[in-house]
């Protein structure tokens, strides 16, 4: 298909996304409590084979949903260990003490941080919806722990293309080293197809406001 977009839509594209992180980083600021600001969020392109280096090999906390709408593909939140069971136990409080089924999290801190992520996801797509006049349907979020290269094996259902458009927004509460970095891998064709449908004129301020999902 035809991959020609003007940029002016890229760039709206990724006011889009930035609006996105945004309002993830209040959701987490109503969740925990902690100050949460953006820090960086920017649109890459990488080689696919390029992806798991992107991510690195760190322990990592992988909460990700597969968008079952265009564009497809999957929204992937990444944290450090000890920032998400911060996290997790904030959420659960005095409820989540229990045997750590994988060395670190209780079954009852991995449903938290599930749905945390799920609380996350919401807000991260319902700008996009709104600006694209649509709507952008998502699994149940997963939880994985392990290594951060390995987490994109356990998503599965790559697109087959040759080249990943990554939306990359880093989080950070730096008063509680809590840091959430948010990956978007969509289909590219399909993104490509709504970006096209991008109204030039649109006020990404005010059409990007998401729904109330507290």
């Amino acid at each position: 298909m035809d991959y020609e977009v003007d940029v002016r839509k890229l760039e709206l594209f990724n006011d889009m996304a930035k609006e996105g992180a945004t309002t993830v980083s209040e959701h987490l600021n109503q969740l925990s409590g902690l100050h949460t600001e953006i820090e960086v969020s920017k649109i890459n392109f990488l080689d696919m084979a390029d992806v798991r280096t992107h991510l690195g090999e760190r322990e990592q906390v992988g909460i990700y949903v597969e968008l079952t709408e265009a564009p497809y593909g999957y929204i992937l939140f990444m944290l450090e260990p000890e920032g998400s069971k911060r996290l997790a136990q904030g959420m659960v409080g005095d409820m989540g003490g229990g045997e750590a089924t994988d060395g670190l999290f209780t079954d009852l801190e991995r449903s938290a941080m599930q749905e945390i992520g799920n609380i996350m996801t919401s807000g991260f797509i319902d700008g996009w919806a709104n600006v694209l006049d649509t709507t952008i349907d998502m699994s149940t979020p997963s939880f994985i722990f392990g290594p951060a290269s390995d987490i994109v094996d356990e998503m599965g259902g790559w697109p087959d293309e040759e080249i990943a458009f990554v939306v990359d927004s880093h989080i950070v509460a730096s008063d509680a080293d809590v840091e959430v970095t948010v990956y978007t891998f969509p289909q590219l064709a399909d993104l490509v197809r709504l970006i096209q449908r991008i109204d030039v004129s649109t006020d990404v301020d005010t059409d990007t406001a998401a729904s109330d999902v507290l």
